[in-house]
C-alpha cells in the first residue's frame, strides 16, 4: 500500500510498569512486556521517499522530519505492534492526510535535524512546546533480546471507526549503534500526550542509519471499540 525510508533514527526508551500506560491501548490490545516491564519510546528521525509501491517517491511531501512517542502492544491473536501516542511532522499536508485517512495522531510541528560527523541533533516546536534531542553515535551493537523487543515490530495497532485495526509493515532487520546523549529536553513533549515524565535519563539509547519500509493493507479487525 505504501513504501518509505526511515533514516537517521534515534531510539530513546524508558521502562515503565504496564499499569502506568494501560489506558492508552485500543480495545483488544494490552501492553507488551519484557521481563515484566513495558517501554515508552521517543523516536526522532527522517522520513524519505514516501510513495506508492512502485515508482518514485512523492516530491517534497514524501520527505519530512518526524518525532513519534510510542508504546508497545500485543493483541488477542498474539500480534506484536506499536501504539502511537503522537507522530509530529513538519509537513502540514502530510499531517492532515494521515489524520483524515488513517486516523493516526499526527501533529504539525516546526522541526530540524542536523548532523556533524557522528553527532545528531533534533529539535521540535509545537503549540508552545519545545523539545530537543542530541546524541553522539558510537560503535555497532548486537541486537539482543531487549533490542529485538523494542525494534522488531511488524505493525501498528490503531482504533478507527469504533474498531481496533492492525496495519502491518515490513523492513530489514535494524543495524543498531550505541549512542550517548548530549542533550535531552522532552518532558513537555511527553506531558503533551498524557504521560508523566520519568524524571531520569532513558534506560536505553540507540541509533540506526535506517531501513526501507513498506506498509500493507490492514490485516484484520479485533474487538469492537468501547
Amino acid at each position: 500500500m505504501l513504501r518509505q525510508r526511515w533514516l537517521d533514527l534515534t531510539f530513546l526508551h524508558w521502562a515503565v510498569e504496564p499499569a502506568e500506560v494501560a489506558r492508552f491501548f485500543p480495545p483488544g490490545t494490552r501492553p507488551d512486556t519484557f521481563e515484566g516491564r513495558t517501554y515508552v519510546g521517543l523516536v526522532p528521525f527522517r522520513m524519505v521517499d514516501t510513495g506508492l509501491p512502485h515508482g518514485p517517491g512523492v516530491p517534497y511531501f514524501g520527505s519530512f522530519l518526524e518525532t513519534n512517542i510510542r508504546l508497545y502492544s500485543i493483541d488477542e491473536t498474539g500480534r506484536r505492534g506499536v501504539v502511537f501516542l503522537s507522530l509530529d511532522a513538519n509537513r502540514l499536508a502530510v499531517v492532515t492526510a494521515a489524520r483524515t485517512v488513517f486516523g493516526l495522531p499526527y501533529r504539525w510541528a516546526r522541526m530540524t535535524h542536523t548532523r556533524d560527523g557522528d553527532r545528531h541533533s533534533y529539535t521540535s516546536r509545537l503549540r508552545g512546546i519545545e523539545a530537543a534531542v542530541g546524541i553522539l553515535v558510537g560503535e555497532r551493537i548486537p541486537v539482543g533480546a531487549l533490542e529485538d523487543f523494542l525494534t522488531a515490530r511488524w505493525g501498528l495497532h490503531i482504533q478507527r471507526a469504533a474498531r481496533t485495526w492492525y496495519l502491518p509493515n515490513e523492513h530489514p532487520p535494524w543495524i543498531l549503534h550505541s549512542a550517548t546523549l548530549t542533550e535531552l529536553n522532552a518532558d513537555a513533549l511527553l506531558t503533551s500526550v498524557g504521560l508523566t515524565p520519568p524524571g531520569r535519563p532513558p534506560d536505553h539509547v540507540a541509533f540506526s542509519a535506517g531501513v526501507p519500509a513498506a506498509f500493507g493493507l490492514p490485516s484484520g479487525q479485533l474487538s469492537p471499540g468501547r
